[in-house]
């Protein structure tokens, strides 16, 4: 329509229609609806005096609210049709779960509306505060109890099916998922000191004196960090480690806070976890 409109939820309430139908104002506009989920009627009443701003917009206007009271024209009712067939959308959209479809009828006198409903028939009335070009007034929508009955139990039975849909799955753990990761590991003596010129001679055939005992224990290592104290073995034609005793506490070695400490202090946090 070219201008904002505000829709302010004021009360919901319950009653029969014999007491509605009086306090519905002779001018009003009112548009039946069915639904197309069961055999019933949705009603949507306006006061007059939100109509004669939306109608004056629509044939453009400026949205001037008439100063008289008076009774629709048919050519103000056709012109709220489209507008009407707008609400009805809204309402579609908020119970969409329901594949809801409202089919407007003909607008109708407010002494026609006691014969849409049955004699001793509820109602569910819905009262809006209907804002359009600084005219505010109401705007009702009523759902027979029958209409409202259908729509909460489909409504508990879609939030139970989403609830239980919405269950976490048991993956596996952390422990599970890193069992399938490379890590590197060495059997290493670690911590040894070298004079510079005796790396300066190293030839092929050379022998390295560590100045170790051949008694002392090496370090199993993962990922530089220390996590064993591990004796050198054969196991077969192939090279082994023994294990002796865990470290109390597993130590990386320097060099991984120099060269990336973001990321190899994340693998040793994660890799004691796992340990």
């Amino acid at each position: 329509m070219g201008t904002s409109v505000q829709m302010k939820l004021l009360s919901l309430e319950q009653m029969a229609i014999q007491d509605y139908v009086p306090t519905i104002a002779p001018s009003s506009y009112i548009l039946p609806c069915t639904p197309n989920i069961m055999e019933s009627t949705v009603l949507l009443e306006m006061d007059i005096s939100l109509v004669s701003p939306i109608v004056d917009l629509l044939l453009g206007g400026e949205g001037a609210a008439s100063e008289q009271v008076r009774e629709l024209t048919e050519i103000d009712e056709e012109i709220m049709q489209s507008v009407s067939a707008l609400i009805m959308q809204q309402i579609e959209r908020s119970w969409r779960s329901l594949n809801l479809k409202l089919t407007p009828g003909r607008c109708t006198k407010s002494g026609m509306v006691q014969q849409i409903f049955l004699a001793n028939e509820k109602l569910v009335l819905l009262m809006f505060e209907m804002t359009v070009c600084g005219v505010s007034s109401s705007c009702n929508v009523l759902l027979p109890t029958s209409f409202v009955g259908f729509l909460l139990r489909h409504l508990k039975t879609a939030q139970t099916k989403k609830t239980s849909s919405l269950r976490p799955t048991q993956g596996p753990s952390l422990r599970e998922r890193i069992l399938d990761c490379d890590f590197v590991v060495a059997a290493d003596i670690t911590q040894m000191r070298v004079l510079v010129k005796d790396l300066l001679d190293l030839r092929p055939g050379v022998v390295l004196k560590m100045k170790a005992p051949v008694r002392k224990p090496g370090r199993l290592t993962v990922e530089n960090v220390d996590i064993f104290e591990a004796l050198p073995v054969r196991n077969g034609t192939r090279k082994a480690a023994q294990l002796s005793s865990r470290l109390q506490d597993p130590v990386a070695a320097k060099e991984w806070y120099d060269d990336e400490p973001a990321s190899r202090s994340k693998s040793t946090n994660l890799l004691e976890r796992v340990l």
